[in-house]
């Protein structure tokens, strides 16, 4: 947590109704704090899906997520508030995710969700409905650490949970009144203490979708996702699509086409509506350039240097050379070639466990 914590605040608590915002929510009631319990209502009922399909993000199941976080809240003695954010959050993530799917890049809503709405208008418009408080906290598993009077985002001491890549968009405003309780606990030492507080949710399991079911073609209306050809990077036709929104690089599965040899998506080319496909050898990539880049931990350098760069939350970070470019852009070369690079995902430059900086991928350097 950031430093000074420890004194007696008013802290505003994002509560999903998942172990993890509940245990946070009740670490900061017994170390003394004022705690008051907010939630997104971000379901709007605007697409149908399938029945039955378990929880995620954004789908049917929002009601049963937000009475769970409210029985949470009344079991800790604290005020709950639902923050309606229907419109924003189909403006701010599901119409943004749309689009990009559609131009062939294929982003990240978890990214984008945490910088435009939970640290943006979930606090924005809780402010406006009255509620005043000092800080903001999550479960998320990442750490703040002020270090030479700069406030850093770290990772979590976690390894296998730390989220630190979902939050590359905080500003430093944002940073110096974010609070992460979890951060020096394991996923383990969190569910044990849901047990010991009796919380009902401590073994409710994760769900890490976007969309319930996982399915995105609800999303897109009926032409907006055509079909089209499979190519390999000749362009030789070895097969059709169905749609370049059920596609992203590095997919092998349902392609439904035969090369004599395994397969995957290599580039997907909106303009001409094709699907380019290769093997396994020809996906790795020497580099990329990325935009949108947010410098966290270290003013915008004049000149390259060192980081570690993950370009995906599973992916392990790879030692590259960053360069600062006039268009605001920044050119990362690996020392060794990386898999999958994908146009539209999230790039995070680390030094150690402090994030530099992130960006979004706009191209892969061969």
């Amino acid at each position: 947590m950031t430093e000074g914590w420890m004194e007696a605040l008013t802290i505003a608590v994002g509560m999903s109704g998942g172990v993890d915002s509940s245990v946070a929510a009740a670490q900061l009631v017994q170390a003394g704090h004022r705690v008051i319990g907010i939630t997104m209502a971000i379901w709007d009922g605007s697409v149908i899906l399938a029945e039955g399909v378990k929880h995620a993000c954004w789908g049917p199941g929002e009601d049963e997520e937000i009475e769970t976080a409210a029985r949470i809240a009344e079991k800790l003695g604290i005020p709950f508030h639902v923050i309606d954010l229907k419109k924003e959050y189909r403006a701010e993530v599901v119409e943004y995710f749309r689009r990009e799917y559609l131009a062939g890049r294929t982003p990240n809503p978890c990214v984008r969700c945490n910088h435009r709405m939970k640290f943006g208008f979930l606090l924005d418009r809780a402010r406006e409905q009255g509620l005043k408080f000092d800080h903001f906290a999550t479960g998320h598993y990442a750490r703040v650490v002020t270090e030479n009077g700069r406030v850093l985002l770290k990772k979590a001491r976690d390894a296998a949970k730390d989220q630190s890549y979902f939050l590359q968009f905080l500003t430093r405003e944002q940073l110096a009144t974010v609070l992460f309780p979890l951060g020096d606990k394991t996923k383990q030492e969190v569910r044990a203490a849901a047990r010991e507080l009796g919380l009902t949710v401590a073994d409710r399991p994760e769900s890490q979708d976007f969309i319930a079911g996982g399915d995105y073609g609800p999303l897109f209306k009926p032409g907006e996702s055509r079909e089209g050809d499979i190519v390999d990077e000749r362009g030789k036709v070895l097969g059709r699509h169905r749609g370049i929104v059920h596609y992203t690089i590095g997919q092998r599965r349902g392609l439904g086409v035969d090369g004599g040899k395994p397969l995957y998506v290599t580039a997907i080319d909106a303009k001409q509506n094709r699907i380019v496909v290769t093997d396994k050898g020809h996906l790795f990539g020497r580099g990329l350039i990325a935009g949108q880049v947010n410098w966290l931990g270290i003013d915008r350098p004049a000149k390259e240097f060192k980081a570690l760069a993950r370009i995906r939350q599973k992916h392990a970070e790879a030692p590259a050379t960053v360069t600062p470019l006039d268009t605001g852009t920044v050119r990362i070369e690996f020392d060794e070639p990386q898999l999958s690079i994908t146009p539209g995902q999230a790039v995070v430059l680390y030094d150690g466990d402090t994030v530099l900086a992130g960006g979004i991928i706009e191209e892969r350097l061969s």
